[in-house]
This record gives structure tokens, sequence and C-alpha cells, in this order.
């Protein structure tokens, strides 16, 4: 399987339905994540009008949006169509949504969107790092391109670690955050069982992880301005800039 189709494996619907059921809701601090996103939107956004979530999965990034700007029109990009049918599920209350099949990975997913219109805030939570470096940096162009003047770009993305003490971090870090869950869920697997699956999981393939400090100084190169990294736990990281007007 070539590096290009790796990502693919989200289109599988039981891969898909075990990441919005057991994984995404046992990623650690997932609160103080979201609760950063939206204090920095409204750092940079008098409103929002416009959003695209990117690689949306179940939604929960664009649903967060929701609370703070109910009158935003926000746009749901997915490859899988599984994914998509979870978002539109979150989200079956808000009926400004519009929801996209496509895969992100090809340059044509940029003509499926609507060229009238451009974004104040653009979101992607776990999903580029599926692909490889140099569709990852097109990928950031064609954001730019996206976003109004002054609008806002943020990654929520897992990353490479710089030492192998980070990566081992990490790894624990996810594994007790998983044990927890499936805990609080009724489930009688030991923590040795959810390490197992934790390491032999289907999705790993995919994970084609990238260093923040690269990934910054490409959106600097593109343009963005005020980048930064925003938070670091590990190997979770978000990041991002602005459209300078």
């Amino acid at each position: 399987m070539s590096q290009q189709e790796t990502y693919k494996v989200w289109e599988k619907a039981e891969l898909s339905k075990s990441f919005v059921e057991g994984v995404r809701g046992a990623i650690p601090l997932a609160a103080e994540q979201i609760e950063i996103i939206l204090r920095l939107i409204n750092l940079t956004q008098s409103q929002v009008d416009n959003f695209l979530d990117l690689g949306c999965g179940n939604g929960i990034l664009g649903k967060a949006i929701y609370s703070d700007f109910s009158q935003a029109k926000g746009c749901f990009l997915d490859l899988s169509e599984p994914m998509i049918k979870a978002a539109k599920n979150n989200l079956s209350e808000q009926q400004e949504s519009i929801f996209i099949m496509a895969d992100f990975g090809q340059k044509d997913w940029i003509n499926l969107i609507d060229k009238t219109v451009k974004f104040d805030v653009i979101v992607s939570g776990f999903a580029i790092h599926h692909l490889p470096d140099n569709r990852k940096r097109e990928i950031y162009e064609e954001i730019y391109q996206l976003l109004k003047p002054g609008g806002l770009f943020l990654n929520l993305e897992h990353v490479s670690s710089v030492s192998s003490l980070g990566k081992k971090a990490f790894n624990d870090l996810f594994v007790d955050s998983l044990y927890a869950f499936h805990q609080q869920q009724g489930s009688q697997n030991s923590r040795q069982e959810i390490e197992s699956q934790y390491y032999n999981r289907p999705d790993k393939v995919a994970n084609i992880l990238t260093l923040v400090e690269t990934q910054c100084q490409w959106l600097r190169v593109i343009g963005f301005i005020e980048v930064d990294c925003f938070i670091k736990i590990f190997e979770i990281a978000l990041f991002g800039g602005i459209r300078p007007h």
C-alpha cells in the first residue's frame, strides 16, 4: 500500500465507527483542546459567517464552533461515508450545515467548495497527518486560498516526537486515556488488552507524522501570520495561523 493511499483505510465503516465510538472520546484533554480552539476563534474573529471543518469525522469541532456562533454556516468535508453520516447525526439540529464527501488527499477536492464563499475559520482535527508531507503542504496552501483575509486556520493534529521519551510518554498517556474511557463505558478489558489493541490498531499504517515545528514553518512560508503552536501534549498539537488582510 502506497503512502498516498494508506489514509483511505478510513473509508471502512467498521474502522470509522470504532474511532467515533471508542477513540475520539478518549483523546487526552479533548475538552481543553476544544476550549482553546474556541478561545482563539473568539480572539481573532468578531463574527463567523462561514467555517470549514476539513476531515470532519463526526463533526465535533464544527459543533463546538456552532456553540459560540450559532448563526454561522458550516461546511463539513470528509472522505469517509460513515464519518459524514456520523456528522449529519451529530449536527441534525443545524439546518445551515453543508456536508461534502470528498478525498482531500486529491487536489480536486477544492473544486467541490463553493467558489463564492470564503471562510472566516477553517479547522481540522486529526486528519491531515494521514497524508505525505508534500500533500500536507499543498493542503495548507489550498486552505490559505479558501480563507477570507483575516481568516483563521487551526489544525488539531497528531505530530511526531523529537525524542523517544516524548513518543513513549504520548503512547502511555493515550493508553491510560483509552483504558479510563472504556472503563467508564463498562468495558471489562484490562489495561494490557487495551494496550495491545492500541499498538496493533488497523489505522496505525495511515499515520505519517511530521514535526509541528516543520509544519509551522510551512505555514509561514505560505504567507500565514501569527503562526504558533498553541498547545502541545506530547504528540498532540494545536497549531495554525491567520491569512493577513
